[in-house]
């Protein structure tokens, strides 16, 4: 579950970090099917929407959630964006799925106390729920090199979709049963 960051945003779909690490789990033999329900532009609300049906459907082992940001350029209350991911991992959990949490950073022109707040509040559920975290995502990505990134200083490029999918993948490994 995730917006343009797990979506694929400007590139082929087999480049994104979710399709690289279904190649990786395949690689594995772990059995693991990936299923990419991420939609670009997609906020909390929507992904709590959406969320039912897709359990329901799918019936996942586990759920990789990428999810707040397009809430956090959109202005939407702390609390609003919060209430909706803490349903959604309580969906998830209710569903027998375990989560992997992952934080989102917002850029920097929305000023360091905003971002510091948002960054919190995933850390704030991953304690809650005692859920797999990856704090800020676009770590070593969004600042180290221009090429990793696309012209609009928000999405990762095609380059920087392996570095993703071996993030994930590392957490993804932890919760698979042994």
């Amino acid at each position: 579950m995730g917006d343009s960051l797990s979506a694929a945003y400007n590139m082929a779909i087999e480049q994104s970090w979710p399709a690289l690490m279904q190649n990786q789990l395949n690689r594995q033999n772990t059995g693991v099917k990936v299923i990419n329900a991420s939609i670009s532009g997609e906020t909390s609300i929507g992904g709590l929407e959406r969320l039912p049906a897709l359990l329901d459907k799918h019936q996942p082992q586990f759920m990789v959630l990428e999810l707040g940001g397009n809430d956090g350029l959109r202005g939407y209350k702390f609390s609003q964006t919060r209430a909706n991911l803490a349903s959604m991992i309580r969906l998830a959990h209710e569903a027998d799925a375990k989560v992997l949490l992952i934080g989102v950073r917002l850029p920097p022109n929305l000023g360091p106390v905003y971002n510091q707040r948002f960054q919190q509040m995933y850390q704030q559920l991953a304690e809650e729920f005692a859920v797999a975290f990856i704090p800020r995502f676009l770590e070593g990505i969004a600042a180290s090199d221009p090429a990793y990134m696309q012209a609009d200083g928000i999405h990762p490029t095609s380059l920087a979709q392996p570095i993703l999918a071996d993030r994930v993948l590392e957490k993804v490994l932890t919760l698979l049963p042994e």
